[in-house]
């Protein structure tokens, strides 16, 4: 059983966003340290966190008009990372936190994806849907065609919009950065991927992971502490540098992080 939301959805929004700036601070500094939280919702948005680039107004704005489709009153709060975990990272690119991992690859959290992409490409709008093996539960706002749902999901049962048409996108739901990790992930531990660097852990480890375990063919589980420069999994010891090198080349292959935070981890 899988659950998956569009990139319209306010809490994928709220993604987007944090994605597009961490994008912006990967321009100017080849291994940037931040994290970004996004809250929006009812006109407002608000962007706390810290980094080590400055993001100018006009960019942060302008991010936020283009994937949002409207300005917004903007409450932008970001501050330099603290010294200590700054040094973390001075010489190089270390664990930026504590961690435990489990990743187990399943063809249907990819079909599902697969589906979910599908009924986006007709309504592009606010969608969540369910996808069991046999049933499903589409909530697609706005107007809908069920024979064409029906034809896409491809289900013995296939509830669509069980309360009635309604209208999503933040002006009637509020959205954050990092709700929807059961979303974004094939993980029996999600983590939070979205709107951080890549010394961040939870970010680096758990794609890291996720795609090794399609590849092997095998669950796969780790731990991590703050300031590793190693990571052991099945027994071999692995670079922390080289799953950072690794997964910046997967984000880069979708088109970076905000690209990355439309659908979350993709095969």
């Amino acid at each position: 059983m899988i659950e998956k939301v569009n990139k319209y959805h306010p809490d994928k929004v709220a993604d987007r966003i944090a994605g597009a700036l961490v994008d912006y601070c990967y321009t100017i500094e080849e291994r940037p340290r931040c994290a970004f939280e996004v809250l929006l919702g009812h006109g407002n948005i608000t962007i706390n966190g810290e980094a080590s680039v400055e993001i100018p107004s006009e960019i942060y704005t302008e991010i936020i008009k283009r994937i949002v489709g409207k300005d917004l009153s903007i409450n932008y709060y970001v501050v330099a990372q603290d010294i200590h975990l700054s040094n973390n990272q001075s010489e190089e690119i270390r664990v930026g936190d504590n961690g435990v991992f489990r990743a187990n690859y399943t063809k249907e959290y990819e079909e599902a994806t697969k589906t979910a992409k599908e009924i986006t490409e007709h309504y592009q709008r606010d969608g969540k849907y369910i996808f069991d093996t046999k049933e499903a539960t589409i909530c697609q706002s706005g107007k809908v065609d069920h024979n064409l749902i029906k034809e896409i999901v491809k289900r013995d049962i296939v509830k669509i919009n069980p309360l009635g048409e309604w209208e999503g996108s933040e002006d009637v739901d509020a959205g954050c950065t990092n709700r929807k990790l059961g979303s974004d992930q094939p993980l029996s531990q999600p983590n939070g991927l979205h709107g951080k660097d890549l010394s961040k852990s939870d970010v680096s480890i758990s794609i890291y992971l996720a795609l090794k375990s399609k590849e092997l063919g095998i669950p796969l589980e780790t731990k991590v502490s703050i300031g590793d420069d190693k990571v052991i999994i099945e027994n071999k010891e692995i670079l922390y540098k080289d799953i950072a090198d690794y997964v910046k080349e997967y984000i880069n292959s979708l088109g970076g992080f905000e690209k990355f935070a439309e659908w979350g981890i993709q095969y």
